[in-house]
């Protein structure tokens, strides 16, 4: 039973990364808008893996996020000009936060199980797993490289930090939380049904409690 569980979710884990290496390349053009959708594999990993499966989709967008830098998977044009300053300093920016989101997004999922539906913890956790990504993500590029005077003159201006945090939940952003709430929430919804996914019983709990 123990090597049928792992073995699914070995086959989920190999599935979800192939996705967000994928995702990670192709954006959505939405009229002037660029949608990245590399944060749902992310979600669904935190609602079926926990949090150290939500850690682990996480790092490998990290990791493509920074080959981005260097034209593979694509080009961020931030991350050209970042790399240039600090390679490492990019890199930690652009994995860490990744980590933590996932990571973070896995507790949310368990903590919100056990207080609401699971189904309807999955629509929470694809929200939190977008807006995660933002808030850590700027917060981590302002901690790194806001005391360089290229990245200031470029990027933030005249902003204070958490002003231009705050921008950063643009249009953009929040079409993005849109579509992770709605398509990480679909497939956990899924999940749910198919009981593929370990949540609390509610109703033995219950019945436990009310025995006692």
């Amino acid at each position: 039973m123990n090597t049928k569980v792992d073995t699914r979710k070995l086959a989920l884990m190999g599935l979800l990364t192939a996705l967000v290496v994928v995702l990670t390349y192709f954006n959505i053009p939405i009229g002037p808008l660029s949608i990245s959708m590399a944060m749902i594999p992310v979600a669904i990993a935190a609602i079926a893996l926990g949090p150290i499966g939500g850690a682990v989709i996480g790092a490998v967008w990290g990791v493509c996020s920074f080959l981005q830098c260097f034209g593979i998977l694509g080009v961020s044009g931030m991350g050209v000009f970042t790399v240039e300053i600090s390679p490492v300093l990019t890199f930690l920016q652009r994995f860490i936060p990744r980590v933590l989101e996932g990571y973070c997004a896995g507790w949310i999922f368990k903590l919100m199980s056990k207080a609401t539906h699971p189904k309807i913890s999955c629509f929470i956790t694809g929200f939190s797993t977008a807006l995660l990504n933002t808030i850590f993500f700027m917060s981590a590029l302002v901690i790194l490289f806001g005391n360089n005077q290229e990245f200031v003159d470029k990027y933030m201006g005249d902003k204070s930090p958490i002003a231009y945090i705050l921008g950063a939940i643009s249009l953009n952003a929040v079409v993005e939380m849109a579509l992770s709430t709605i398509v990480a929430g679909a497939v956990g919804f899924a999940l749910c049904q198919a009981k593929l996914i370990s949540v609390p019983d509610k109703k033995k709990k219950s019945e436990s409690a009310a025995a006692v």
